[in-house]
């Protein structure tokens, strides 16, 4: 296929370099990643074969220019391969994985590359190297002899051998889940077996089973997590217990979708290249390469958290008991599928709040440009136009382009907002376009949410958790957006996975600020505010069941460095799993982890490995954070211009410690996270 007919291998001609998708066929990727693999090949030819010296100039340089064609059609076919996975994607996604492994490791291994990137880091201070380009060495030098690229010719076959078949297993273990999460939609007959959902809800369940093909009835389609949000609204018990049975079954059944022997060996083979690589585990040589720096650091902190949040969630749960126990005519041991239940009625008892009923409050459009949007032009001066003549990749996913406050143009923000059977579990942010001066690329980002889509003509009614997600996954949004540098290795959310939660976290702050709260919380058809008692309700209950979420996503966090300490892989998924959660106390079956070993996409099959306790250990920074803007006056330019400027501009460009260090004028204190989660 020559680069005429295929749109792959021609520069984009629309704004941003927007990929052309409306011309792409799935035919194209394949043809288009081989002919970018040879010519990414090709130009890393040409720095090693230079005859003198390495230099900066004539090694780093062309290091950071090549790979371009590679980077773009990498970008562009995995946002479709997450987002619209259909069953040619996801055939084109299985062959290319391990030829993607086998480039990758064609570069990172390289002698002579390696060779040439350990000399200029040998004789570093005697470069006069920008602090950006002498960080570049420092992380080149550092990533290459973290992958492998110091061991013999026979050890760097064998993790090559070791990658590959590991990028097979984890794209297996995405498409089981995929296909799983959809075979487990539960259908129910009847509206009166979801008795407690509102019109909105029961039109989007109805919407769900007619997509698939059911003549009648309601579809309860699952989110990637453990729960769900219809818990806390539905009646009748049953049906609480059949979304939440099926949602905990997912690759855990006999059959093709049978996630357990799949995840095993992915942790067997990722104990085998840490031995091969010199460590004691897969979390040791994932941390070695993070701000933790061990896993001991990440144990310190997760059984620090744990005893309390244990603690505080068993109060709740006798809370819950005696509530069931008061309330109900046959009483019943409260489950994990009546836990959410039995909180809002709690929550309604004590604060007088029911969140189901704030929905009307949470028009989704009016969410997106009044709260999220406005948000980021009063904090940052960037505004958004939405630009309907340019098509993404699906005709669910929205375009915007963004300005920056002197009316300049800074990229194009995506968004897919509505849940789809193609579209894998979750929320997430990728780049399609990554920024780099020394590439003149501007940034494209997509944000994937996971909404239910309701009948035509019924409004989007978001729930307060969604509201958080989508102010969440904005945060890494803007940071793909804001970091601005020079070469395309540190570009947008190029920085350590335990920080890059950070600025998604500190993103979510506005949501209950009341400049923001007062614009895009109005009901959907009156157009009345929140009230100011119901508001001030809303906020003290900001630790209220924190014991449950803190336990949930900690149980998981452990779950994740279990599996990646061991150094043979157990042959029982769920005796390991039980085992290691009573090791840390966390084993209260009315509180499962947020996600079971099956469907922990995180770390199975996304780039979390090892490394899902990235959250809480980011949630320290983001606490502090949260407290420095309080005590400078909250929602202004300034702060916003400090923090775009000290942390989201510098993207991984420089030590993101070093970082927070230059934003906060110190390290970060504990203390403001234990008072948010209910623990200190």
């Amino acid at each position: 296929m020559t680069d005429a007919v295929n749109p792959l291998l021609a520069p984009s001609e629309l704004p941003y370099a927007l990929p052309d998708y409306a011309a792409i066929e799935p035919e194209h990727y394949l043809p288009a990643f081989q002919e970018a693999f040879t010519r990414h090949l090709a130009e890393i030819q040409a720095i090693t074969r230079v005859r003198s010296m390495p230099t900066f100039e004539n090694t780093m340089i062309p290091l950071e220019q090549s790979g371009a064609l590679l980077e773009s059609v990498a970008h562009t076919f995995y946002t479709v391969s997450s987002a619209d996975a259909t069953a040619e994607i996801q055939a084109i996604d299985e062959e290319l994985a391990p030829l993607m492994a086998a480039h990758d490791d064609a570069i990172r291994l390289d002698a002579q590359l390696y060779w040439r990137v350990k000399t200029l880091h040998d004789q570093l201070d005697a470069l006069g190297l920008d602090p950006e380009s002498r960080y570049l060495v420092e992380r080149h030098f550092r990533e290459m002899t973290h992958a492998g690229a110091a061991l013999d010719a026979e050890a760097k076959e064998s993790l090559t051998a070791l990658n590959q078949r590991l990028s097979a297993l984890t794209t297996t273990f995405e498409k089981n889940l995929l296909a799983d999460t959809n075979d487990l939609a539960v259908l129910f007959e009847t509206a009166e077996e979801l008795d407690g959902l509102g019109s909105g809800e029961l039109s989007a369940a109805a919407r769900a089973a007619r997509d698939r093909g059911h003549e009648s009835g309601y579809l309860i389609t699952l989110p990637l997590f453990t729960g769900h949000p219809y818990l806390a609204s539905l009646t009748v018990r049953e049906s609480r217990r059949r979304i939440l049975e099926a949602s905990r079954a997912r690759g855990a059944r006999d059959g093709a979708n049978d996630n357990r022997p799949v995840l095993t060996e992915i942790v067997a083979l990722r104990a085998e290249r840490a031995a091969l690589l010199g460590y004691e585990s897969h979390a040791a040589y994932i941390t070695a390469d993070e701000t933790a720096g061990t896993p001991e650091a990440v144990a310190d902190l997760l059984r620090r958290l744990a005893p309390a949040a244990a603690a505080n969630a068993r109060a709740e749960q006798r809370a819950l008991q005696a509530i069931i126990d008061k309330t109900e005519t046959e009483p019943f041991p409260l489950e994990a599928h009546d836990w959410a239940f039995y909180t809002e009625k709690v929550r309604a008892a004590e604060y007088d709040i029911d969140t189901a009923a704030l929905r009307p409050w949470f028009e989704a459009e009016r969410v997106l440009r009044d709260g999220v949007f406005a948000a980021a032009t009063k904090l940052y001066g960037v505004t958004f136009t939405e630009r309907e003549d340019l098509l993404a990749y699906h005709p669910g996913a929205r375009v915007f382009e963004v300005f920056n406050p002197d009316s300049s143009a800074l990229g194009l923000f995506i968004l897919d907002l509505y849940t789809r059977d193609s579209k894998r579990g979750g929320a997430w942010m990728n780049p399609i376009v990554s920024q780099s001066a020394l590439r003149g690329t501007a940034p494209v980002v997509v944000n994937n949410l996971n909404v239910a889509r309701p009948g035509d003509g019924e409004p989007t009614l978001l729930t307060l958790d969604e509201v958080t997600t989508l102010f969440h996954e904005f945060g890494h949004a803007l940071h793909g957006l804001f970091a601005t540098v020079n070469y395309p290795h540190f570009a947008g959310t190029n920085v350590f996975r335990d920080f890059v939660e950070f600025p998604s976290q500190v993103n979510e702050m506005w949501i209950l600020w009341p400049e923001v709260l007062d614009e895009y919380a109005r009901h959907q058809e009156t157009g009345e505010s929140l009230d100011v008692a119901t508001l001030d309700r809303l906020r003290s209950t900001a630790t209220f069941n924190q014991g449950h979420a803190t336990s949930e996503y900690l149980a998981a966090a452990w779950l994740d460095q279990a599996w990646h300490r061991v150094t043979a892989a157990p042959d029982d998924v769920a005796a390991f799993e039980a085992s290691a959660l009573a090791e840390i106390g966390l084993d209260n079956p009315a509180v499962p982890p947020r996600y079971a070993s099956t469907y922990f996409a995180h770390v199975f099959s996304g780039g979390y490995s090892a490394g899902y306790y990235s959250y809480i250990w980011s949630e320290v920074l983001d606490a502090d954070t949260v407290e420095w803007f309080r005590e400078n006056g909250g929602l202004t330019r300034e702060n916003g211009d400090r923090f775009r400027a000290r942390l989201l501009g510098v993207g991984g460009s420089k030590d993101p410690l070093q970082a927070y260090r230059d934003f906060r004028g110190r390290d970060a204190r504990i203390a403001p996270l234990l008072a948010r989660r209910g623990l200190g």
